[in-house]
C-alpha cells in the first residue's frame, strides 16, 4: 500500500488490532487459523453499502479504509481480498479462486460469485474464507479430499468432483451437503470486477434484496435480515425488530460495531 516499510508495519499492526489478534506472526498453520478465527469474530459480513448505492471498490487502499479504519464489514469480494492482502504481507503464499455457491440453491447455481483463498503454511495447503454470512469453517481446512475435519460442533470435509473441482461439504441433517465448489484456476484482482458488479446491480442478486449482516460470537452468532436482528446462543435464539431509525442504528452498532456515515 505504501513504499515505506515502517508505514506498512503500522498498517499491519492496525489491522491486527482490528482483529483483536496478538499472537505470533511466524507463518505457521496455527497462526493462520487463529487469524481467520479472529477475523470472523471481529469483522462482520454485511451488504449495507450495496443497499445504499455506494459503489464497492476492490482496491486494497479503499478496503483497508472501510474495514480497518472505519471498522465496517463487507462481503466476500471485500473481506477475502483484504484478508488475502494481510496474509501475503505476513509472508504466506496465497492463491485466489472463484467458487460456485450451492447452499440453499435447489438447482445448479448460475454463476460463480464467491471469492475464496488457498493459503500455504508449513508445507500444507489450506482453504481459508472469511467472507460468508452463514455458518462455515471458523478455522482453515486442510486441502485433502474425503477427510472429515471437525470444528465442534460442526463437521466438514472437502470432496473432489470431475466437473466442479473441490467441493466444501458440511454434515447436516444426517448427510453431506454442498456449501460451495471451486476449481484451481488462479484469479487476478481485476477478475472479480464483473462478478462484483453483478452482485451490486443485478435485479436477481441476493445482495440487492435487503439488508444482511452476520458475525460470529463466542456464544454463537448474530445476524440481520431486513429489519430483524437475531442473536444465537446455546440457550436459543432471540429476535427483535427496531421500530425507529435511531433504534436500528443503535442495534447495528451494538450487534456488529457498524456505524454508518
Amino acid at each position: 500500500m505504501h513504499e515505506s516499510c515502517g508505514v506498512i508495519k503500522l498498517e499491519i499492526r492496525t489491522y491486527l488490532d482490528r482483529l483483536g489478534y496478538s499472537g505470533p506472526l511466524d507463518g505457521s498453520a496455527k497462526a493462520l487459523a487463529d487469524l481467520q478465527e479472529c477475523h470472523l469474530y471481529a469483522v462482520p459480513y454485511e451488504n449495507l453499502d450495496i443497499l445504499r448505492r455506494i459503489p464497492i471498490s476492490l482496491e486494497v487502499e479503499k478496503l483497508y479504509d472501510k474495514i480497518v479504519v472505519r471498522r465496517r464489514g463487507g462481503y466476500c469480494f471485500e473481506l477475502n481480498a483484504l484478508f488475502g492482502w494481510l496474509l501475503r504481507e505476513l509472508g504466506y503464499t496465497v492463491t485466489d479462486y472463484f467458487s460456485r455457491f450451492w447452499r440453499d440453491e435447489p438447482n445448479l447455481p448460475p454463476k460463480r460469485r464467491h471469492h475464496v483463498l488457498r493459503v500455504e503454511a508449513e508445507e500444507d495447503s489450506f482453504l481459508c474464507d472469511v467472507g460468508v454470512g452463514g455458518i462455515v469453517p471458523r478455522r482453515p481446512l486442510q486441502m485433502v479430499a474425503h477427510t472429515e475435519q471437525r470444528q465442534a460442533p460442526e463437521l466438514y470435509r472437502l470432496e473432489r468432483h470431475d466437473v466442479f473441482g473441490w467441493v466444501l461439504c458440511e454434515w447436516k441433517r444426517s448427510k453431506w451437503n454442498w456449501i460451495y465448489s471451486f476449481s484451481e484456476e488462479p484469479q487476478l484482482p481485476h477478475d472479480y470486477a464483473m462478478a462484483n458488479y453483478w452482485c451490486e446491480h443485478a435485479p436477481d442478486s441476493i445482495f440487492t434484496k435487503g439488508a444482511m449482516a452476520a458475525i460470529r460470537t463466542k456464544e454463537g452468532r448474530k445476524t440481520l435480515a431486513g429489519n430483524e436482528f437475531r442473536i444465537f446462543t446455546p440457550e436459543g435464539v432471540s429476535a427483535f425488530t427496531p421500530q425507529t431509525k435511531e433504534a436500528y442504528a443503535l442495534a447495528l452498532k451494538d450487534c456488529f460495531g457498524i456505524v454508518l456515515d
